[in-house]
């Protein structure tokens, strides 16, 4: 659970650059506002994927992060981190899959086959980010929405990406709403405009 632990320290010092970000933005009401929304806002997810005994692969963990990074557990327990190139290639490969009619994620009678590497990734939150461009050829087909939960290796890492991400995108949408006066309350701004020489 090493990986959980890192992502969970990551997302830790990302509330507290939220905080420092606003109170320096503070002789500008509309900047705060916009750098604390982009400094919660999760830009992308932290995904571990692990290959199974038939030769296909599971998502094992998910959170959002700040960047996407993808580790790949294989059969043997190396683990390694995909690269920018061999995401983009996983997610091109498949979408090319997915035009012939001959993808797991959205055809049910290739579903039974063990779901190849870049099956899952596009499944994942990670996925749905890189692979924006697909957008109705996955999002608009039953198929996919029936398949996507049994593409994690349990029901409840299903439940914890959801759970993660929602609070996530809660989080993000609370900053918003913020009235302008600033992050930390027109008294604790007044302040803090001294401090920092606003």
């Amino acid at each position: 659970m090493k990986y959980v632990r890192k992502i969970s320290d990551y997302i830790v010092a990302g509330g507290i650059g939220a905080m420092v970000i606003a109170g320096m933005q503070g002789c500008e009401k509309n900047n705060e506002q916009n750098a604390l929304t982009q400094a919660t806002q999760p830009q992308g997810a932290f995904v571990v994927i692990e290959q199974m005994e038939n030769g296909g692969y599971t998502i094992v963990e998910e959170y959002p992060s700040a960047t996407t990074r993808v580790v790949v557990r294989e059969l043997d327990g190396n683990e390694r981190m995909l690269s920018k190139d061999e995401m983009d290639r996983l997610v091109a490969q498949e979408a090319v899959k997915i035009d012939n009619g001959t993808s797991s994620l959205t055809e049910p009678s290739m579903s039974s086959s063990a779901p190849g590497l870049g099956a899952i990734l596009l499944s994942s939150v990670a996925g749905a980010m890189l692979g924006s461009y697909i957008g109705n050829k996955l999002f608009n087909n039953q198929n996919f929405q029936n398949q996507k939960r049994t593409n994690y290796k349990t029901p409840q890492a299903y439940s914890r990406s959801n759970d993660s991400f929602k609070k996530a995108k809660s989080g993000t949408s609370k900053s918003n709403t913020k009235k302008s006066s600033g992050f930390f309350g027109n008294k604790k701004t007044t302040r803090s405009r001294s401090s920092f020489g606003g």
